[in-house]
């Protein structure tokens, strides 16, 4: 009887008359459900998840040049040239359509670019003999398993843009260059392993830039881009393998399509509370008691 005329206050630093765990009838009155519910549209999230679909046509771009050096159906001399045409019009691209802002706060110029540029491919062409016999010893089909697992640890540890501990950009690309240097030793010559690696650069760390560019500044410009090497991927893998090209097709659709749908569906079940429980949040400005 004692503890119902006694009027229980939500405080901390009062002792009271009441169990420490104990709250009357008005402590549920603050509770809030899904305040921070956000609202997704279909097509809205489907455009958001061509940056997934741009990665996976990436990888089974390298997949599929690469077997076709493998084969002999395709020069590396050919594939070196095109790939550096490519990276110079990709270049004056990203200048053109960042204005040079970056260059100015990095304080770089072309010519240090360029100097690092042929730093890298001077480096590679050395030691590409090296990269050639480093793996000898290593069975093939260890070595296929190992650059499956490193290409599938790329793509989860790529940054798509979302805030999540997962993301690493330089465990994910050191990921595809290591399983880019395990399929370059089972090529027939350094040379082979040389435009394996350097073209590795050039789709994983280079393109991916190009990409984020793209996508912030000409968003029509980079939806064009997608559909472009979604195509060019399946074309290429379809000339291996129907079976493989009609799974990754639905690979594609149901990153591309059934994702999306199937994330907007799990909004209805989602049950967030708040409530007087939450850790305080402090929303003063700091500045305002230092005055």
């Amino acid at each position: 009887m004692e503890n119902c005329r006694i009027r229980w206050r939500k405080v901390l630093y009062e002792h009271q008359a009441f169990p420490d765990n104990y709250v009357d009838q008005r402590f549920l009155e603050e509770l809030q459900k899904n305040i921070y519910v956000r609202q997704y549209e279909y097509w809205s999230v489907v455009r958001e998840s061509s940056v997934v679909t741009q990665q996976l046509a990436s990888v089974c771009v390298f997949v599929v040049l690469w077997w076709y050096m493998d084969q002999g159906v395709l020069l590396p001399h050919w594939l070196f040239g095109t790939g550096l045409l490519f990276s110079l019009i990709g270049y004056l691209l990203f200048d053109v359509i960042d204005t040079g802002q970056g260059r100015r706060q990095n304080g770089r110029t072309r010519w240090a670019d360029l100097k690092s540029a042929t730093l890298f491919l001077t480096f590679t062409y050395g030691f590409s003999p090296l990269l050639k016999t480093l793996t000898e010893s290593i069975s093939t089909d260890t070595i296929y398993a190992m650059s499956v697992f490193m290409l599938l640890g790329h793509l989860v540890f790529f940054d798509y843009g979302a805030n999540a501990a997962v993301v690493s950009s330089t465990l994910s690309l050191n990921m595809a260059i290591f399983a880019s240097v395990c399929l370059a030793s089972r090529l027939p010559r350094s040379f082979h392993a040389f435009v394996t690696v350097t073209f590795a650069i050039q789709i994983f760390a280079l393109w991916p830039m190009l990409q984020k560019k793209l996508k912030a500044s000409v968003p029509c410009c980079y939806l064009g881009v997608t559909v472009l090497c979604t195509v060019s991927a399946l074309l290429g893998l379809l000339t291996i393998s129907g079976v493989a090209a009609l799974l990754f097709a639905l690979l594609l659709f149901s990153v591309s399509f059934l994702c999306p749908l199937y994330l907007i569906q799990l909004q209805h079940y989602k049950d967030n509370i708040h409530g007087p429980w939450d850790e305080a949040e402090i929303k003063d400005d700091l500045s305002q008691f230092l005055k």
